[in-house]
């Protein structure tokens, strides 16, 4: 009985389009108008003029109902999920294999994409493996570093490409094709898209494109243009000169004394750019950085661990961590700006650090065309100041005071130097005169580059030079890589020979473009003058009063944690003068 049921009920639904399409129609009506909805329900088809009555509560209507209803429900579905599968298959398969097609067709070579992963299990493999084991103490450190784009530039040249994922990604090893895309004349490049659990260690002027970015770059410029740093070498001398003084007591106790400068290193580039940015509010400056170091560290955790979307707002112990962490951040960054705002404005204050000379130049700003920054602009440029100002310059001295500790003649060369040119303090005319302290700290820049490799993204289809690049490319410049090229620096390209800078930096290579530590063209670093002040003062004074060389304990190491670090270290032995 009940299949002769389902019979009637499939004839009576297998009817005449037309009754279909009324039908159809009334579940629509059903669905919308539930509670004024008869018993019976009189439909007109405008064709033919015919009227139709339905009895909604006889079952048989009623099974038609739920069966349109079904297969309103299942078409819909089934039309959002082969969307879907399209779209997801395109994405993860056919774009990857277009881009592939497109720059093979172009002479270009590379690794063959592979679904998802890219070149993603390679990587880990090559960077677990060079990592694994100390090297010996040599200047080629290329290999351990990072062996994954050195060997795709070995097998593939100087212009290859790799798989970031599904996006391609192209390593640039060529000065000119370098040229055209830092110059970036037609705006299509721009950095790539950055994993949304990085941003909320910053969102300043390094994260920004475009218009945007310029207009910040406008605004904060004139706090780093070299006359006003000139006022900041007194504070980097307090800085040093505490650290200093620790060494001294720790050595005193012994005629030498062994140490392990990195931890020192990055103590004095924080305790530096606390004082140097918020001045008077310097103790407060510390605790912020203290709790910015904290969730650097829980945010490098983070995106080591595969990234799911999302997966960052689940309220696990560590997210809701860096989430009080973010929030304390900018709780006290932004008491200290209403504090600096309210002493400049009665007066009590003076704009004499990097946060009150942004302040100050801001309000000039705010009341011209372009109009100023807001409070939650300004404070996400002092979370900059210690992510730009402190790892870098660190990275930089703590490779500095390795290298001459290799080298004792150019650490004895660049000690004379400072015990004839520096008082008992430094200040801006003495180490202007620093030439040789200078040179082998551009050469330390060379062979151990606190960055090793700038990034960039096409957001349009693109030319560079004649190579056609589809929107979506990443790009690779290789710093390390170029850094240590024969072909750029000679066949002693791997060895330290400061007296390469004595001319200049732009006649240390045979190409202009071979040394960019800071970057190139608009994007420059907007701290490279800050930095060079900070690593000229701190090395003068430790030259000053120490000499030092490798402890036997140190393992030479070099690997990458945001900056070019000594993964187990950097030990050395201080002899007090």
């Amino acid at each position: 009985m009940r299949a002769t049921y389902f019979q009637r009920t499939a004839k009576l639904y297998l009817t005449s389009p037309e009754e279909s399409s009324i039908r159809l129609m009334l579940v629509c009506q059903k669905l919308c108008h539930l509670d004024n909805f008869g018993p019976n329900r009189s439909v007109r088809n405008a064709s033919s003029n015919k009227s139709t009555t339905f009895n909604c509560n006889n079952p048989q209507y009623l099974a038609i109902f739920w069966m349109d209803f079904f297969v309103l429900v299942t078409t819909s579905l089934a039309f959002i999920l082969l969307y879907g599968v399209a779209r997801l298959t395109y994405s993860i398969w056919l774009k990857p294999k277009l881009q592939e097609r497109l720059l093979k067709q172009q002479g270009i070579r590379g690794r063959p994409y592979k679904l998802l992963v890219g070149d993603m299990k390679e990587f880990v493999r090559q960077i677990t493996e060079a990592w694994s084991k100390p090297i010996n103490l040599t200047h080629q450190i290329v290999p351990r570093v990072d062996p994954f784009t050195l060997d795709n530039v070995q097998k593939y040249g100087k212009v290859s490409f790799c798989w970031a994922g599904t996006r391609p990604r192209l390593i640039i090893k060529d000065t000119e094709l370098m040229k055209e895309v830092l110059a970036n004349k037609q705006g299509h490049f721009q950095k790539p898209p950055l994993n949304p659990i990085i941003l909320i260690l910053s969102r300043g002027l390094t994260t920004l494109e475009g218009e945007q970015w310029s207009k910040r770059r406008r605004m904060i410029n004139p706090a780093f243009h070299l006359e006003k740093l000139k006022g900041m070498i007194p504070v980097f001398s307090v800085s040093c000169g505490q650290m200093i003084e620790q060494w001294k007591k720790m050595a005193s106790l012994q005629s030498s004394y062994e140490i392990d400068v990195w931890p020192e290193l990055q103590k004095l580039t924080a305790d530096a750019i606390s004082r140097t940015a918020f001045g008077s509010s310097y103790e407060e400056g510390k605790k912020i950085f203290h709790l910015q170091k904290e969730l650097i560290s829980l945010t490098l955790e983070a995106m080591q661990s595969l990234y799911i979307p999302g997966f960052r707002f689940i309220p696990t112990k560590k997210n809701q961590r860096r989430k009080k962490l973010d929030k304390d951040i900018t709780s006290m960054l932004r008491n200290v700006i209403q504090m600096k705002e309210n002493g400049m404005r009665t007066g009590q204050t003076r704009a004499d650090d990097l946060l009150g000379m942004l302040l100050q130049h801001n309000n000039q700003c705010a009341n011209g065309a372009e109009g100023g920054m807001t409070t939650e602009d300004v404070i996400e440029e002092c979370k900059q100041f210690y992510l730009a100002g402190q790892e870098t310059t660190a990275s930089w001295l703590t490779w500095a005071i390795i290298v001459l500790a290799l080298h004792p003649e150019w650490q004895e060369k660049a000690r004379e130097e400072v015990l004839q040119v520096c008082g008992k303090e430094p200040d801006f005319e003495a180490i202007s005169h620093l030439k040789i302290v200078s040179i082998p700290l551009h050469e330390v820049l060379r062979l151990y580059p606190p960055v090793i490799a700038l990034y960039q993204h096409a957001n349009k289809d693109t030319k560079i030079k004649e190579i056609s690049l589809p929107a979506g490319v990443d790009i690779t410049l290789p710093i390390l890589l170029i850094n240590h090229d024969p072909e750029l620096w000679g066949d002693d390209a791997e060895e330290f020979k400061p007296e390469r800078f004595s001319e200049g930096v732009s006649k240390a290579s045979k190409d202009q473009l071979a040394f960019f530590p800071f970057g190139w063209g608009t994007r420059t670093s907007i701290g490279q003058n800050f930095a060079m002040l900070e690593a000229k003062v701190a090395l003068a004074m430790i030259l000053q009063h120490f000499s030092f060389k490798l402890s036997p304990s140190y393992s030479h190491a070099p690997y990458t944690v945001m900056t070019l670090q000594p993964q187990h270290g950097a030990q050395i032995i201080l002899h007090q003068i």
